[in-house]
């Protein structure tokens, strides 16, 4: 897959997430309060790297969201949903402008350099 296959493919991801807030009509303040919120899991690298770069995929990677979402709807959970459509966006956001999953090896070496 091409680089800028992928990078289309999060900014549709991102554009996908924002629609959906908007739809559910909550508070556009909790979008600029925690959209960076899942940056805080790079703190694990003040550890190291392999446990930094486990922390941050951690947090960045779209299964934890979806199935959260999934289970706010059944729920009917709107601050849960809200929220993880804000975590979706960031996962989106930070992958359009380019950070993708980390390597242990440097916070700099991520999936999208490789591709």
């Amino acid at each position: 897959m091409s680089k800028s296959l992928l990078h289309i493919e999060v900014l549709i991801v991102l554009l996908v997430s924002v629609y959906f807030y908007a739809s559910i009509d909550a508070s556009w303040w909790l979008v600029f309060l925690c959209l960076l919120v899942p940056d805080l899991s790079m703190l694990g690298y003040v550890i190291n790297n392999s446990i930094g770069s486990t922390i941050y995929n951690f947090g960045h990677k779209y299964v934890i969201p979806l199935i959260l979402i999934i289970l706010s709807v059944i729920l009917h959970q709107d601050l849960m949903l809200a929220l993880c459509i804000i975590w979706v966006a960031h996962i989106g956001m930070d992958r359009t402008i380019g950070y993708g999953l980390k390597y242990p090896s440097n916070f700099k070496d991520t999936h999208l350099q490789k591709v």
